[in-house]
Order: C-alpha cells, then structure tokens, then sequence
C-alpha cells in the first residue's frame, strides 16, 4: 500500500477528553501553536470520540489530534504530539 493510500485511514482513536487534554498540553509547550490555532482553526463541536492519524513527517512517528476545522478549507485541522506540526485531514 502506498504511503498517500495509508496516509488516508485513521490510526486510532481517543475521547474528548484525551483530545482536549492533548490539545491543551501542546499548547501550553508552544507558545506560537496556541496562536496559530486560534488564527487557522475553528473550535470543534464536542463529539464522544476523535479520530487520530499518525504524523505524515517522515521518522517523527508521533500522533495527529484534532484541534479544530480549518477556517478557509473544508478540513479538519490536526497537530503532532512530537514535532508539533499542523495539517490538514
């Protein structure tokens, strides 16, 4: 399967409250991504589970978690739990 094809299936899952936990932890460590977040990111509606992706970046290996949908694409806006990127899925 080729890394786009895989790139497209979620890897896991988590509850709201591990997502806004995860969400707030990595903001609380970096300063520019709570701004960034609020510049490119519509809150989420709240939601009993979140899909997560594994980091697109190659040899991070870290999680993406849902931070909100992007404010100018139809997208949801995620973050990596190790190198603190952003994408869009």
């Amino acid at each position: 399967m080729s890394s786009n094809i895989s790139q497209s299936y979620p890897y896991s899952s988590e509850t709201e409250a591990q997502r806004a936990a995860t969400i707030a932890e990595l903001v609380a460590a970096n300063d520019a991504l709570g701004a960034k977040l609020a510049e490119e990111s519509t809150p989420l509606e709240p939601t009993e589970r979140s899909w997560t992706w594994r980091c697109r970046i190659p040899g991070c290996g870290g999680i993406l978690h849902a931070a909100g949908y992007a404010r100018d694409r139809h997208a949801v806006y995620v973050v990596c739990d190790r190198c603190a990127g952003t994408f869009l899925r």
